[in-house]
């Protein structure tokens, strides 16, 4: 779309929707529910914005009376309901291939920490999940993988949807227009892209350490279990 930056989406989230804004209102609608159906719909594109860009849509929709804050909170809950959902049909479908590393699209550090999400809350991971960036992208997965019950899941999906847009979405309309909010949006900003990037780096680097670590242990144990047979 000629005369948007999609680079703003990671860096000047507040600048990328009023691009959207000023060229077509009921196109900043699809662009956001394409990418929250992305990102709660397919774990590789877990590293889209999601807390943050909530926050700023809502903060935006303050400012631009041609933005309908309730069509945005409608509009973005009704595609991550169906992101979950599409997420969780994945997970079903994969059964266990999602858990023996098979897969290499599945990030192995965010699946074993949404699992243990699920060892402490159980179902209600799914709603705590909504809060916790890469985690949102992976509990339905596992969800799906796990076998829970569709009714249940679809319970806990459509409360946790609804709470997460409405909070962020509903918390950026009413400080919007607060000049300490207009004028720091980012920081806000920066905030939330860290929240999203550090687990990301982390756990990428967790990887490599033990992809480099794990031969050298294993060599220098088998020489030793062969210094003991001798």
């Amino acid at each position: 779309m000629e005369g948007i930056n999609w680079s703003d989406l990671f860096s000047a989230m507040d600048k990328f929707l009023l691009a959207i804004v000023h060229k077509n209102v009921l196109l900043v609608y699809v662009v956001l529910a394409a990418i929250f159906f992305s990102e709660t719909g397919l774990v590789f594109m877990a590293f889209l914005p999601g807390d943050s860009l909530l926050f700023v849509a809502g903060a935006v929709s303050a400012q631009q009376a041609g933005l309908s804050v309730w069509v945005l909170i409608i509009v973005v809950t009704l595609a991550a309901i169906l992101g979950n959902t599409v997420n969780y049909y994945i997970g079903s479908w994969l059964g266990h291939k999602v858990y023996d590393g098979s897969i290499g699209w599945i990030d192995k550090t965010a699946l074993d920490r949404t699992h243990d999400f699920y060892e402490k809350w159980g179902g209600l991971t799914l709603i705590l999940a909504r809060f916790t960036p890469v985690v949102r992208s992976f509990a339905p997965l596992v969800a799906g993988a796990g076998s829970m019950e569709i009714h249940k899941f679809q319970f806990y999906n459509v409360i946790g949807a609804s709470l997460w847009v409405l909070s962020l979405v509903g918390s950026g309309y009413l400080f919007g227009n607060v000049p300490f909010v207009k004028d720091n949006l980012g920081i806000i900003l920066i905030i939330g892209i860290a929240a999203v990037v550090v687990p990301l780096v982390l756990g990428a680097a967790w990887r490599l350490w033990r992809g480099w670590t794990m031969p050298t242990a294993r060599a220098v144990a088998a020489g030793k279990d062969g210094d003991a047979r001798r």
